[in-house]
């Protein structure tokens, strides 16, 4: 785990910090980018036994080049430390665990991550019999509405997956903090750029880094920010799960950290070319961007976020098969299910999906995602422009 230095706190922009915070040039003999330190193992003075002076003794505990990562990250997200995990699922995992406990009670967003879902919904509630009730996301009064007595937690995803819905952030908080009730959201959408939800009381945000942190489809990892008493907690489950992350995983995240700005602006010029392009086809049912006017939670986005990336969904107007076949006509977008990277993916997220399977996960029927690269964007537009006919051939 890392914390903040008060060095650290001089850098105030988001810029800045992307590109400076944490690396301490004096420590690493006066390298820019901060060395990889691909070890187990700190000897310390035979007359400590702990850690030695620098805080260091086995990777799977801390390590400098992960903690320059963690401390870039609780820069950004306005948090007093930061703990990087292997994989984003490991970070959620960690972030809920870090409030449930046997028979507790769950109120959660319908539309998260489909793999957060089945670990709570079937993973958790089988292992430590948690009840978890499912709401919309997008009324708060309907999530409030679900607290009982014995609910442990909230977990939030804003924009959420697929759908993008947005939920409100300090209504939520404001409500559960007092109750002792933890809140816990993935942010991975918005990054730390464009949001920051412990500025509004949730507790502990969490990041998924194969996506924009990353950016370069070359890492998997997480990231869990908050405050220094609970990173500290869950630093010590972090160690009993060995969920810690790889020190050149951590490199490479520093390295996709510093060009974060840089590429966000880009993903989202390319993006709204093709949401608007999509929204005027004769072909397209719906478009789902934040960006676009015509999303409905217009009040939130305006209230929570502060730019958009590269993200978006649709609703074509055609069978399941002529969307498939749509879906493999492309020539730029390729085939793929993740997203963030510098390259520009579709995938099909409910085609042919029946309505019982969608509403389950907050989903429209034949819903297509994709990611807008950084490829040109006239291109991609006349990709899916040859694609989309393929839906009434």
């Amino acid at each position: 785990m890392a914390f903040l230095t008060e060095h650290d706190k001089i850098y105030t922009t988001k810029e800045d910090i992307c590109a400076h915070v944490g690396d301490d040039y004096a420590d690493f003999m006066g390298a820019v980018t901060p060395p990889i330190f691909q070890t187990s193992l700190f000897v310390i003075p035979t007359e400590d036994n702990g850690v030695g002076e620098l805080g260091y003794n086995y990777t799977r505990v801390n390590n400098p080049t992960i903690a320059v990562a963690e401390r870039k990250m609780a820069a950004l997200e306005g948090g007093e430390g930061a703990l990087c995990f292997g994989s984003g699922m490991a970070s959620i995992t960690a972030a809920i665990l870090h409030f449930v406990k046997k028979d507790s009670h769950v109120v959660m967003v319908r539309s998260i991550y489909g793999v957060t879902r089945v670990l709570l919904c079937d993973y958790l509630t089988k292992k430590l019999g948690l009840r978890v009730t499912a709401v919309n996301g997008d009324s708060t009064d309907e999530i409030l509405a679900q607290v009982r007595p014995d609910t442990a937690l909230i977990f939030l995803e804003s924009p959420s997956s697929a759908v993008f819905k947005l939920q409100d952030l300090k209504a939520i908080a404001d409500f559960a903090r007092p109750r002792g009730i933890g809140t816990v959201i993935d942010n991975t959408y918005a990054t730390p750029l464009y949001q920051n939800p412990l500025t509004y009381g949730i507790d502990l945000v969490c990041h998924t880094v194969s996506k924009y942190l990353g950016g370069h489809s070359d890492i998997v990892g997480g990231v869990t920010i908050g405050s220094r008493q609970r990173i500290e907690q869950i630093s010590g489950e972090r160690f009993l799960l060995g969920a810690n992350m790889d020190p050149h995983q951590a490199w490479l995240m520093i390295r996709g950290i510093r060009t974060l700005p840089l590429r966000l602006r880009q993903h989202a010029e390319n993006a709204l070319k093709v949401a608007r392009f999509l929204e005027g086809h004769p072909y397209i049912q719906r478009v789902i961007y934040p960006a676009l006017e015509s999303f409905p939670q217009r009040e939130l986005v305006n209230k929570y976020l502060s730019g958009y990336n590269g993200l978006l969904s649709f609703v074509p107007d055609g069978t399941p098969d002529s969307i498939r076949k749509m879906i493999s006509k492309c020539r730029h977008f390729q085939h793929g299910v993740s997203w963030g990277g510098f390259e520009s993916l579709i995938v099909s997220i409910s085609v042919g999906a029946g309505k019982e399977d969608a509403a389950a996960s907050d989903v429209p029927v034949n819903l297509v995602r994709i990611h807008v690269g950084l490829e040109n964007a006239g291109t991609l537009i006349e990709d899916l422009g040859q694609a989309l006919k393929y839906l009434r051939q």
